[in-house]
């Protein structure tokens, strides 16, 4: 199938799936309440005829809403790659057409929620920069078909043709499921947590005093988001190298394929909790500028747990040529007042570096060719002191560089000579679109 050829529409299969949410929502909210029958015992369900024509008269025009909903939704969008725009098509009476240069693309996402997965169906979600509002997600297309729309997608925004086949790709690391779920725990505030639970858990339990549950379940839906949640979404996590981009596969309930086409990484930290570097552990997060607000906190993490020389050979591959482990870090001013000593920041002609952090250490780390702008910033504390802090911004995402407490002198011939640098970065990075081309 090309999908350059006509205009193609989703799968059959998305008109009943979205008329069966729709009753579920219905019944969960209105039908199953239409069953119940106060009575002296109580409320129960009793099968009368009359509950059961109250019942009917309200599903059956229900059905009817969902069914039409589904196929008006279904018949109303319609797609087609034409050259290098992806165009899509929505509503019936209204009609709106959206034509998104693949020039903007970021990211491509293949999503599997498990429901679809049973169907043999995924959703295909294009980020695009541009904010919030800029994603473009169709829901559902078969599986082979959404993969292969996928690899035309990335082809043609490489500048390849559209019947490309899909790249090869080298498989770099697979997180051990042991490994994640012992990440998440060996964390100070997950441990400490975990203590608090299970102090409250046992006072609860031998004094019979019903006020700890004030404690005991905020403690228990704090590990359900801090450890389950993660856990769950992160299964299987693998990362493998292709031409067309870091290929990222993960997810028990819910998979997802994500692709980063190459230069859309913007910013990189790698954070080592205390517990994990007396293991060697470290988690990379990035931020993509297509990404944002929910979808950000979602697609942040490049690589949940990994050996540090794993991650630093993956930062490597992000941004070629750079060695982070190489790269002098000058440290903060020893008139800051501070107990975070490993503070530090260096450059080279690729990118520019800042460490920061305690007892968490963190090593956030941007390309020169990336940098959005470069500011000086000092509060009255640092004024006194004669500090200041340099910003090297990046798109707005969980990433952002800083190098506190330097010496203001310091401070101005940084934000200068990093200036310098990303002149020259983006003239000769060139643009990263139709990168397979160039």
């Amino acid at each position: 199938m090309r999908f350059s050829e006509g205009t193609h529409r989703l799968h059959w299969a998305t008109a009943p799936l979205r008329a069966f949410f729709i009753l579920i929502v219905y019944f969960v909210l209105l039908g199953f309440p239409l069953l119940l029958t106060q009575t002296d015992e109580g409320v129960t369900i009793e099968l009368t005829p009359e509950v059961i024509a109250r019942f009917l008269v309200v599903t059956v025009p229900m059905m009817l809403i969902a069914v039409g909903s589904g196929l008006w939704a279904w018949l109303g969008l319609r797609f087609r790659v034409d050259g290098d725009d992806l165009v899509v098509e929505t509503g019936l009476l209204r009609k709106r057409k959206r034509r998104i240069p693949l020039s903007r693309v970021q990211a491509i996402d293949l999503v599997r929620p498990l429901v679809t997965r049973v169907f043999a169906l995924a959703e295909v979600r294009v980020e695009l920069a541009g904010g919030e509002q800029s994603e473009i997600a169709l829901r559902y297309l078969g599986r082979g078909s959404a993969q292969q729309l996928r690899a035309e997608l990335l082809a043609r925004a490489a500048g390849l043709p559209g019947h490309t086949p899909e790249a090869p790709e080298r498989h770099l690391w697979r997180v051990p499921f042991g490994a994640l779920f012992g990440s998440l725990l060996i964390r100070l505030p997950v441990i400490g947590t975990i203590v608090l639970f299970l102090a409250s858990l046992v006072f609860l339990v031998a004094y019979a005093e019903g006020g700890m549950l004030a404690v005991t379940v905020p403690a228990l839906l704090g590990l359900i988001r801090a450890v389950i949640a993660p856990l769950v979404m992160y299964a299987n996590f693998t990362v493998a190298m292709s031409p067309d981009g870091i290929r990222l596969r993960y997810g028990l309930l819910e998979t997802r394929m994500q692709t980063l086409p190459p230069g859309r990484v913007q910013a990189v930290g790698i954070v080592e909790p205390a517990l994990w570097r007396a293991l060697g552990w470290a988690r990379i997060e990035v931020t993509v500028a297509g990404y944002a607000g929910e979808r950000q906190a979602l697609s942040s993490t490049l690589l949940p747990v990994a050996p540090r020389h794993v991650s630093m050979y993956l930062v490597s591959q992000v941004f070629p040529g750079t060695n982070i482990d190489a790269l002098p870090l000058v440290p903060a001013s020893s008139k800051a007042v501070t107990i975070d000593r490993a503070a530090g920041a260096g450059t080279d002609d690729v990118v520019f570096v800042a460490r920061h952090g305690w007892p968490c250490r963190r090593t956030d780390v941007i390309a020169h060719a990336r940098a959005q702008s470069v500011r000086l910033t000092a509060n009255l504390f640092q004024r006194l002191k004669g500090l200041a802090t340099v910003h090297v911004d990046a798109p707005p995402g969980p990433v952002q560089v800083a190098a506190s407490a330097r010496d203001l002198g310091e401070a101005r011939a940084i934000v200068d000579s990093t200036a310098r640098r990303a002149q020259a970065a983006r003239r000769t990075s060139g643009d990263t679109t139709h990168w397979a081309a160039r």
